[in-house]
């Protein structure tokens, strides 16, 4: 990660506040994740659920590290709307189109906040017959779980502030951000 100062934003914006990981050390991190993936599932061919929307950027370049045959699918699920916190109600907006029976299940997670998504996730899909189900989440924001949470694959670390970039959004804005960095903006 670059001290504060030493990076340019994309695109000129008072919301863009300090810089949380880079955009080298992310692809770094990402390789680093597909690389133990690959390592740690020879021989099968893993399924990949990614959470939508936040979860796109990161799945599409974990699943080019990963060499191995792989499927892909992707659920949405909705516990913010708008908001920058939780409801702590969670709904699923579009479910998957893969049976789970016999799979090897990742979920590909952008963020774990307080960790009411992923139990529900975890619960829901645990039932569905996988041969196993592990979790990949690119950023776990420190101090905010609610649950304990057995996580095989993390990226990063930070601190709590709410971060928008490599996926990361608020009300659907900078989602295009090559790095991920605090938002400072109002909602």
């Amino acid at each position: 990660m670059a001290p504060e100062g030493e990076h340019q934003h994309l695109f000129d914006s008072p919301d863009l506040g300090e810089l949380v990981v880079d955009a080298s050390s992310l692809q770094a991190r990402v390789a680093e994740l597909g690389a133990e993936i690959t390592r740690d599932y020879a021989g099968r061919a893993p399924l990949l659920i990614g959470v939508l929307k936040g979860a796109v950027m990161f799945m599409a370049d974990l699943a080019r590290s990963v060499d191995l045959p792989l499927e892909i699918d992707f659920m949405a699920v909705s516990s913010y709307g708008n908001a920058t916190r939780t409801s702590g109600v969670v709904r699923i907006v579009k479910d998957l189109d893969i049976d789970l029976t016999g799979r090897d299940v990742i979920i590909v997670e952008d963020i774990i906040d307080s960790g009411l998504t992923l139990s529900y996730l975890r619960k829901t899909l645990a039932a569905r017959g996988a041969n196993s189900l592990e979790v990949c989440a690119l950023l776990v924001r420190e101090g905010l779980q609610k649950t304990h949470q057995e996580l095989k694959y993390v990226g990063f670390r930070i601190p709590p502030n709410f971060v928008i970039g490599y996926g990361l959004d608020v009300a659907e804005k900078y989602r295009n951000l090559p790095y991920v960095c605090v938002f400072e903006g109002d909602i």
